[in-house]
């Protein structure tokens, strides 16, 4: 299972961004899906987790400001992230969690990682 992510880039304190997920495998529409992000000197965090459109999670930290959601008919998972703030910088990973029951704010349950996408922001 192969996983690309996009969408980050530069961008001022205030402005938004929009991360996307893509992945080849013919699973992915009934995967879990999460965002983790990893700071500099700083270990991966959790972000943000889907299952169905319905069952979705955030970390405390973006609640409010971040909204994932996907597009099982283009493979897609999205995170769409307004009033970004300097502490959001970070690279931004995504995943699939292949097991519904096991915890989506650990990074251990997640099976297939994508390569990382960068997002800075400007204070």
């Amino acid at each position: 299972v192969q996983l690309q992510a996009s969408g980050g880039g530069l961008v001022q304190a205030g402005g938004s961004l929009r991360l996307s997920c893509t992945s080849s495998g013919r699973t992915f529409s009934t995967s879990a899906v999460g965002w983790f992000r990893q700071a500099p000197g700083k270990e991966r965090e959790f972000v943000a987790t889907i299952e169905s459109a319905e069952n979705t999670d955030y970390a405390d930290s973006v609640k409010g400001r971040f909204t994932i959601s996907r597009d099982n008919a283009k493979n897609t998972v999205y995170l769409r992230m307004n009033s970004l703030k300097p502490e959001d910088t970070a690279v931004y990973y995504c995943a699939i969690r292949r097991f519904y029951s096991f915890s989506p704010y650990d990074s251990e349950s997640y099976d297939y990682w994508g390569q990382g996408t960068q997002v800075t922001v400007s204070s």
